[in-house]
Formats: C-alpha cells, sequence, structure tokens
C-alpha cells in the first residue's frame, strides 16, 4: 500500500474508531439510570469483552519479536494501566456528575496533551499546518459545547477534575503506543493492553465489591455488552491501526469529532436538543479535521 492510500486508511479508522468510543459515552449515561456504581459497569465492560482478547493475544505473535525486550512488557503493562484502566474509571466515575456534553468537551483536550507529551519526551515539532488545524478544531469545539457547561450542578468540577484525569492518562496511552505498536504489532498490543485493563478492573473490583453480578436489570448486560464488542473491541484495534498509520499527534486532532457524535447520539438516546450554535460548531470541527486530512496533499 502507498503512502498516500495508507495515510487515507488510516484517517478512516480514526473517524469510525472515534465516533464508536464516543458512543460509550451515552451507554453509560443509559446505564446509570439503572442504579449501577461506575466499577461495576466498566467490569461489565471488561469482561464481555475478556473473551475477545484472550483468544486474539494466543492467536497473534507480536510483529518484531526480535525487536522487543524484557522491560517492553512492562510498558505494555504500564500503558495498559494508564490507557485502558485508569482512563475509563475516571471517565466512568466523572460521568457520575457531569453531563455527557461536558465530559466530551474537558476530555477531548487530550490532543494538546498528546503534543506537550511528544515534545517533552521525543522532542517531536509540531508543524503550522497542525497547529492552525488544532486551533480551528478546538474553537468548533468550544462552540458546540459552550451551552454544557453549567458550573452550578452539584459536583461538576469534581466530575470536571476526573474527566481531565482521564484526558491526561488516555494522552500518555497514545503516545507511549506510538513507539510499542512496530513492535508487538497492532493486534497483540491492543489485546495485551486491554487484558492488562481488564485484570486491574477485576482486582479494583474485588476490594470494593462482593462480585454479584446477577441481580442486574436487563438493560444494563445489553449496555455493558454493547460497550464492549461497538464501543471498546472494535475501536481499540481501529484507533491503534490509525495510530500506527498516522502517528499519536496527526491521530489527537481527530478526537475532535467525539463530541460532534455525542451530539448526535445524545440528541437520539438522551433526548438532548441541538442548538444552531451548536450546529455551527460541528461544521468548525469538520473543517478542523479537513485541514488535516489535505495536509498530506
Amino acid at each position: 500500500m502507498d503512502k498516500n492510500k495508507s495515510v487515507s486508511v488510516g484517517i478512516l479508522f480514526a473517524i469510525i474508531g472515534i465516533i464508536l468510543f464516543s458512543a460509550k459515552a451515552v451507554m453509560v449515561k443509559l446505564a446509570y439510570q439503572y442504579d449501577i456504581d461506575s466499577i461495576s459497569l466498566l467490569l461489565f465492560r471488561m469482561i464481555f469483552a475478556f473473551p475477545f482478547y484472550l483468544g486474539i493475544a494466543l492467536w497473534k505473535t507480536p510483529a518484531n519479536p526480535q525487536q522487543i525486550k524484557k522491560q517492553d512488557y512492562l510498558w505494555v503493562f504500564l500503558f495498559g494501566f494508564l490507557g485502558y484502566y485508569l482512563a475509563s474509571f475516571f471517565d466512568f466515575e466523572g460521568l457520575r456528575f457531569i453531563k455527557a456534553g461536558l465530559e466530551r468537551i474537558i476530555l477531548f483536550i487530550y490532543p494538546t496533551i498528546v503534543v506537550l507529551l511528544s515534545w517533552f519526551f521525543f522532542k517531536k515539532k509540531l508543524s503550522k499546518n497542525q497547529l492552525w488545524a488544532i486551533v480551528v478544531t478546538y474553537v468548533g469545539v468550544v462552540i458546540t459545547f459552550w451551552n454544557e457547561i453549567d458550573t452550578n450542578t452539584s459536583g461538576v468540577y469534581w466530575g470536571g477534575f476526573l474527566i481531565f484525569l482521564s484526558a491526561f492518562t488516555y494522552a500518555s496511552y497514545l503516545v507511549g503506543s506510538g513507539w510499542l505498536i512496530p513492535k508487538f504489532g497492532v493486534v497483540p498490543f491492543t489485546a495485551y493492553s486491554m487484558l492488562v485493563s481488564t485484570f486491574c478492573v477485576v482486582v479494583h473490583y474485588s476490594f470494593i465489591r462482593d462480585f454479584d453480578l446477577f441481580n442486574y436489570p436487563t438493560p444494563v448486560y445489553v449496555l455493558g455488552f454493547c460497550m464492549a464488542f461497538f464501543s471498546t473491541l472494535i475501536p481499540s484495534f481501529l484507533v491503534s491501526e490509525a495510530i500506527s498509520r498516522l502517528g499519536a499527534s496527526m491521530f489527537s486532532i481527530f478526537g475532535s469529532l467525539g463530541p460532534v457524535s455525542t451530539i448526535v447520539l445524545a440528541y437520539f438516546f438522551l433526548s438532548e436538543e441541538v442548538s444552531s450554535i451548536q450546529l455551527l460548531g460541528m461544521l468548525i470541527v469538520i473543517l478542523g479535521v479537513y485541514l488535516v486530512s489535505r495536509k498530506k496533499e
């Protein structure tokens, strides 16, 4: 596959993966209507996905085993812990206190964190095109969710802080996975990371709950499976593949599509209204993504 086609496929994977991931916030808010706590809901998400990742981890071997050192497995554990356990837990817990719209605008500051971490650890430069694309995209995100920010809501500051921690830990995962993926390959690396996350969630749950998992309403299990398959399994591989093709910094810019898709999904499933200013924000976000996609041309 030539370079231009590889980038185009990476952009497509990034867009689909981000949209599927963003559906998770709506599912979480729907599940919270059935009186379930964040770690139990996160456990359902992980245990439903676990068989798939275990099978993949056993089936697929690392892409370049000769390049893998023993300490690289420690890095896999660390980034699995950060990117899919801590980031998910902070996000699920934060959604207990704030609305999905506010969650998105805070969570999607992670592209700037990715750029800063890449600059600090790897001395990567930010091109002028990337800079303008980031500015345009963030303007669109802020406009889109301006009406969602309600600082009078009880617990909003604590919830916002938790979502910020989620953004930071997820950004750390993206930066770390950028140099580990070539060694392990997209599929094995993603499977290993998710297995680490599942282990961490089970350990966390075992300390605070008694594994009474069979007394919830049926919709909780349905939402748990949908989060596992449609908002975890499929997009995790799409995102990892997109990172390997585009790089962590460029991929992070596409994260701005998440808030746009959340608005649409929340409108249909949570009955959240879409205002004219939110539609304007959507158009600006789309413009930002267009500027990124034409950079390679």
